[in-house]
Protein backbone atom coordinates (compact mmCIF):
# COMPACT_ATOMS: atom_id res chain seq x y z
CA UNK A 1 0.00 0.00 0.00
CA UNK A 2 0.88 3.16 -0.46
CA UNK A 3 1.45 6.34 1.68
CA UNK A 4 2.33 9.90 0.28
CA UNK A 5 4.88 11.93 2.08
CA UNK A 6 5.11 15.90 1.70
CA UNK A 7 6.13 19.49 3.66
CA UNK A 8 2.75 18.72 4.99
CA UNK A 9 2.85 15.66 7.01
CA UNK A 10 6.93 14.57 6.80
CA UNK A 11 7.09 15.48 10.48
CA UNK A 12 4.57 12.11 11.02
CA UNK A 13 7.44 9.94 8.88
CA UNK A 14 10.51 10.51 9.91
CA UNK A 15 11.25 6.95 10.58
CA UNK A 16 9.76 5.83 7.52
CA UNK A 17 11.78 8.30 6.02
CA UNK A 18 14.46 7.24 7.01
CA UNK A 19 13.94 3.41 5.94
CA UNK A 20 13.19 4.77 2.96
CA UNK A 21 16.67 6.42 2.64
CA UNK A 22 18.04 3.22 3.67
CA UNK A 23 16.64 1.36 0.72
CA UNK A 24 17.70 4.13 -1.56
CA UNK A 25 21.26 3.52 -0.41
CA UNK A 26 20.90 -0.43 -1.11
CA UNK A 27 19.61 0.09 -4.44
CA UNK A 28 21.19 2.83 -5.81
CA UNK A 29 25.00 2.57 -4.16
CA UNK A 30 25.32 -1.23 -3.37
CA UNK A 31 22.92 -2.64 -6.03
CA UNK A 32 23.69 -0.63 -8.82
CA UNK A 33 27.03 0.96 -8.24
CA UNK A 34 25.74 4.32 -8.63
CA UNK A 35 28.13 7.30 -7.52
CA UNK A 36 25.48 9.00 -5.01
CA UNK A 37 26.09 10.51 -1.35
CA UNK A 38 25.32 7.28 0.57
CA UNK A 39 26.48 8.42 4.57
CA UNK A 40 25.52 6.37 7.42
CA UNK A 41 23.63 3.80 5.34
CA UNK A 42 21.45 6.35 3.59
CA UNK A 43 21.35 8.27 0.39
CA UNK A 44 19.97 11.64 0.06
CA UNK A 45 20.89 14.35 -2.21
CA UNK A 46 20.41 18.28 -2.68
CA UNK A 47 17.16 17.88 -4.25
CA UNK A 48 15.55 15.79 -1.44
CA UNK A 49 16.29 19.11 1.26
CA UNK A 50 13.66 20.81 -1.21
CA UNK A 51 10.46 19.13 0.10
CA UNK A 52 9.90 16.75 -2.41
CA UNK A 53 6.56 14.03 -2.32
CA UNK A 54 7.51 10.57 -1.91
CA UNK A 55 5.57 7.94 -2.73
CA UNK A 56 6.47 5.05 -0.73
CA UNK A 57 4.80 1.20 -0.62
CA UNK A 58 4.78 0.18 2.64
CA UNK A 59 3.99 -4.22 2.40
CA UNK A 60 1.98 -5.89 4.90
CA UNK A 61 4.76 -6.67 7.09
CA UNK A 62 5.10 -2.62 7.71
CA UNK A 63 8.25 -2.63 5.64
CA UNK A 64 8.97 0.07 3.13
CA UNK A 65 9.61 -1.94 -0.61
CA UNK A 66 9.23 0.93 -3.08
CA UNK A 67 9.58 4.80 -3.21
CA UNK A 68 9.35 7.30 -5.61
CA UNK A 69 10.04 11.04 -5.39
CA UNK A 70 8.08 13.66 -7.05
CA UNK A 71 9.71 17.13 -7.48
CA UNK A 72 8.05 20.01 -9.70
CA UNK A 73 10.38 21.20 -12.52
CA UNK A 74 9.78 25.07 -11.78
CA UNK A 75 12.72 25.09 -9.67
CA UNK A 76 16.03 23.04 -9.10
CA UNK A 77 15.45 19.29 -10.70
CA UNK A 78 17.38 16.60 -11.78
CA UNK A 79 17.09 17.19 -15.60
CA UNK A 80 17.52 20.83 -15.58
CA UNK A 81 20.66 20.44 -13.05
CA UNK A 82 22.24 17.02 -12.88
CA UNK A 83 21.51 15.45 -16.51
CA UNK A 84 20.82 18.68 -18.48
CA UNK A 85 23.71 17.37 -21.44
CA UNK A 86 20.70 14.39 -22.13
CA UNK A 87 18.74 17.85 -23.35
CA UNK A 88 21.12 18.96 -26.59
CA UNK A 89 21.58 22.15 -25.48
CA UNK A 90 17.78 22.53 -25.42
CA UNK A 91 16.04 24.17 -22.05
CA UNK A 92 15.09 22.33 -19.65
CA UNK A 93 10.83 21.83 -19.27
CA UNK A 94 9.69 24.31 -16.45
CA UNK A 95 6.03 23.85 -15.84
CA UNK A 96 3.73 24.04 -12.71
CA UNK A 97 1.92 21.09 -14.70
CA UNK A 98 4.87 19.36 -15.28
CA UNK A 99 6.71 17.20 -12.51
CA UNK A 100 9.76 15.26 -12.07
CA UNK A 101 9.74 11.95 -11.26
CA UNK A 102 13.10 9.83 -9.74
CA UNK A 103 14.98 7.91 -7.17
CA UNK A 104 12.26 4.77 -8.42
CA UNK A 105 13.64 1.70 -6.94
CA UNK A 106 11.84 -1.37 -5.07
CA UNK A 107 13.63 -3.83 -2.64
CA UNK A 108 14.67 -6.76 -4.94
CA UNK A 109 15.65 -8.61 -1.75
CA UNK A 110 12.86 -8.75 0.25
CA UNK A 111 10.20 -9.01 -2.83
CA UNK A 112 9.92 -11.88 -5.49
CA UNK A 113 9.42 -12.25 -8.89
CA UNK A 114 6.06 -13.05 -10.81
CA UNK A 115 3.05 -11.22 -10.70
CA UNK A 116 1.72 -11.57 -7.16
CA UNK A 117 0.89 -9.07 -4.27
CA UNK A 118 4.93 -9.49 -2.71
CA UNK A 119 6.57 -9.20 -5.84
CA UNK A 120 8.70 -6.70 -7.73
CA UNK A 121 6.41 -6.31 -10.49
CA UNK A 122 3.23 -5.56 -8.51
CA UNK A 123 5.45 -2.99 -5.80
CA UNK A 124 6.50 -1.35 -9.26
CA UNK A 125 2.67 -0.74 -10.45
CA UNK A 126 1.31 0.55 -7.44
CA UNK A 127 4.09 2.87 -6.78
CA UNK A 128 3.50 3.87 -10.41
CA UNK A 129 -0.49 4.19 -10.04
CA UNK A 130 0.36 6.19 -6.33
CA UNK A 131 2.65 8.58 -8.42
CA UNK A 132 0.26 8.84 -11.19
CA UNK A 133 -2.95 9.35 -9.29
CA UNK A 134 -1.63 11.51 -6.89
CA UNK A 135 0.26 13.57 -9.19
CA UNK A 136 -3.66 14.09 -11.82
CA UNK A 137 -5.62 14.60 -8.42
CA UNK A 138 -3.20 17.79 -7.74
CA UNK A 139 -3.75 19.17 -11.61
CA UNK A 140 -0.51 17.58 -13.64
CA UNK A 141 -0.82 16.86 -17.19
CA UNK A 142 2.77 15.34 -17.71
CA UNK A 143 5.91 13.28 -15.59
CA UNK A 144 9.58 13.57 -16.66
CA UNK A 145 11.55 11.16 -15.85
CA UNK A 146 15.57 10.19 -16.43
CA UNK A 147 15.71 6.50 -17.00
CA UNK A 148 17.51 4.24 -18.09
CA UNK A 149 17.14 1.51 -21.20
CA UNK A 150 16.75 -1.22 -18.68
CA UNK A 151 13.96 1.05 -16.64
CA UNK A 152 12.57 1.63 -20.32
CA UNK A 153 11.70 -2.01 -20.97
CA UNK A 154 10.17 -1.87 -17.81
CA UNK A 155 7.65 0.70 -18.27
CA UNK A 156 7.29 -0.61 -22.21
CA UNK A 157 5.75 -4.06 -20.97
CA UNK A 158 4.03 -2.88 -17.61
CA UNK A 159 1.43 -0.65 -19.40
CA UNK A 160 3.10 2.53 -18.65
CA UNK A 161 5.24 2.67 -21.59
CA UNK A 162 6.15 7.37 -22.45
CA UNK A 163 5.15 8.86 -25.05
CA UNK A 164 7.90 10.94 -26.31
CA UNK A 165 11.84 11.35 -25.18
CA UNK A 166 13.59 14.65 -24.66
CA UNK A 167 16.87 14.99 -26.43
CA UNK A 168 19.10 11.87 -27.01
CA UNK A 169 20.07 8.86 -24.91
CA UNK A 170 23.89 9.84 -23.12
CA UNK A 171 26.57 7.48 -21.13
CA UNK A 172 26.17 8.66 -17.50
CA UNK A 173 28.68 6.68 -15.48
CA UNK A 174 28.13 3.23 -15.35
CA UNK A 175 24.92 3.77 -17.29
CA UNK A 176 23.09 5.24 -20.35
CA UNK A 177 20.54 7.92 -19.62
CA UNK A 178 17.55 8.92 -21.20
CA UNK A 179 14.37 11.89 -20.32
CA UNK A 180 11.15 10.20 -20.66
CA UNK A 181 7.70 11.51 -20.89
CA UNK A 182 4.58 10.55 -19.26
CA UNK A 183 1.12 11.59 -19.54
CA UNK A 184 -0.71 11.48 -15.83
CA UNK A 185 -3.79 10.63 -17.55
CA UNK A 186 -6.71 8.03 -17.18
CA UNK A 187 -5.60 5.99 -19.88
CA UNK A 188 -1.84 5.61 -18.35
CA UNK A 189 -3.49 4.61 -14.75
CA UNK A 190 -5.83 2.36 -16.52
CA UNK A 191 -3.05 1.05 -18.35
CA UNK A 192 -0.60 -0.01 -14.92
CA UNK A 193 -3.76 -1.38 -12.87
CA UNK A 194 -4.79 -3.88 -16.04
CA UNK A 195 -1.51 -4.99 -16.31
CA UNK A 196 -1.12 -5.48 -12.25
CA UNK A 197 -4.41 -6.46 -11.76
CA UNK A 198 -4.82 -3.71 -9.00
CA UNK A 199 -8.79 -2.51 -8.70
CA UNK A 200 -8.64 -1.52 -5.02
CA UNK A 201 -7.40 2.04 -3.25
CA UNK A 202 -3.90 2.30 -3.01
CA UNK A 203 -3.11 4.69 -0.39
CA UNK A 204 -3.20 4.47 2.86
CA UNK A 205 -4.84 7.33 5.05
CA UNK A 206 -2.03 8.62 7.36
CA UNK A 207 -3.16 7.35 10.32
CA UNK A 208 -3.46 3.78 8.99
CA UNK A 209 0.47 4.17 7.80
CA UNK A 210 1.20 5.46 10.70
CA UNK A 211 -0.58 1.89 12.49
CA UNK A 212 1.27 -0.11 10.02
CA UNK A 213 5.17 1.30 10.53
CA UNK A 214 4.45 0.85 14.35
CA UNK A 215 3.70 -2.87 14.12
CA UNK A 216 6.71 -3.70 12.37
CA UNK A 217 8.77 -1.88 14.35
CA UNK A 218 7.59 -3.05 17.65
CA UNK A 219 7.93 -6.28 16.41
CA UNK A 220 11.36 -5.95 16.01
CA UNK A 221 13.50 -7.73 18.44
CA UNK A 222 16.34 -5.15 19.79
CA UNK A 223 19.77 -4.98 18.27
CA UNK A 224 17.66 -6.72 14.89
CA UNK A 225 20.43 -6.39 13.04
CA UNK A 226 23.26 -7.93 15.69
CA UNK A 227 25.38 -5.17 15.35
CA UNK A 228 28.24 -4.41 17.70
CA UNK A 229 27.04 -2.17 20.53
CA UNK A 230 28.98 1.14 21.29
CA UNK A 231 29.98 2.43 24.52
CA UNK A 232 26.93 4.57 25.20
CA UNK A 233 24.74 1.83 24.06
CA UNK A 234 26.30 -1.00 26.49
CA UNK A 235 25.86 1.72 29.26
CA UNK A 236 22.59 2.25 28.81
CA UNK A 237 21.81 -1.88 28.47
CA UNK A 238 23.63 -1.97 31.85
CA UNK A 239 21.91 0.88 33.60
CA UNK A 240 18.76 -0.28 32.70
CA UNK A 241 19.01 -3.60 33.68
CA UNK A 242 20.60 -2.74 36.93
CA UNK A 243 17.61 -0.63 37.78
CA UNK A 244 15.47 -1.98 40.43
CA UNK A 245 13.12 0.76 41.10
CA UNK A 246 10.69 2.96 38.92
CA UNK A 247 12.47 6.14 39.83
CA UNK A 248 15.83 4.53 38.55
CA UNK A 249 14.14 3.54 35.41
CA UNK A 250 12.48 6.35 34.67
CA UNK A 251 15.77 8.26 35.07
CA UNK A 252 17.44 6.14 32.57
CA UNK A 253 14.97 6.76 30.07
CA UNK A 254 15.41 10.73 30.61
CA UNK A 255 19.19 10.67 29.96
CA UNK A 256 18.18 8.18 26.90
CA UNK A 257 15.65 11.17 25.90
CA UNK A 258 18.72 14.04 26.47
CA UNK A 259 20.77 12.23 24.63
CA UNK A 260 18.71 11.13 21.66
CA UNK A 261 20.28 13.38 19.44
CA UNK A 262 23.54 10.81 19.33
CA UNK A 263 21.34 7.35 18.41
CA UNK A 264 19.88 6.41 15.21
CA UNK A 265 16.47 5.58 15.22
CA UNK A 266 17.29 1.82 15.62
CA UNK A 267 19.13 2.10 18.23
CA UNK A 268 16.74 4.20 20.41
CA UNK A 269 14.11 1.68 19.78
CA UNK A 270 16.73 -0.98 21.11
CA UNK A 271 17.43 0.89 24.38
CA UNK A 272 13.96 1.99 25.10
CA UNK A 273 13.09 -1.86 24.06
CA UNK A 274 15.51 -3.18 27.09
CA UNK A 275 13.92 -5.31 29.54
CA UNK A 276 13.61 -3.73 32.63
CA UNK A 277 14.11 -5.74 35.93
CA UNK A 278 12.90 -3.34 38.56
CA UNK A 279 10.72 -4.23 41.76
CA UNK A 280 7.70 -2.20 42.69
CA UNK A 281 8.49 0.72 45.09
CA UNK A 282 7.26 -0.06 48.23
Amino acid sequence: MIIVIDGINQHKFSDVLDEMFKLRARVFGDRLGWEVNIKDGRERDMFDDLNPTHVVSIDDDGEVVGCMRLLQTTGPHMLADVFNSILDGEPPLRSTQVWEATRFCVDTKKLGRGRGKNSVSYVTSEVMIGSFEYAKTAGVLDSIAVIDPVMNRVLQRSGNAPYDYLGTAKPMGKVVAMAAMMDCSEERISGIREYAGIEHDVFLTDEQAVARFARSNTAKPANSNHQPLTGLESYFVEQMHSARTKHEVEAVLKLIEALSDRFTPEQKFALLSTPRAFAHEA
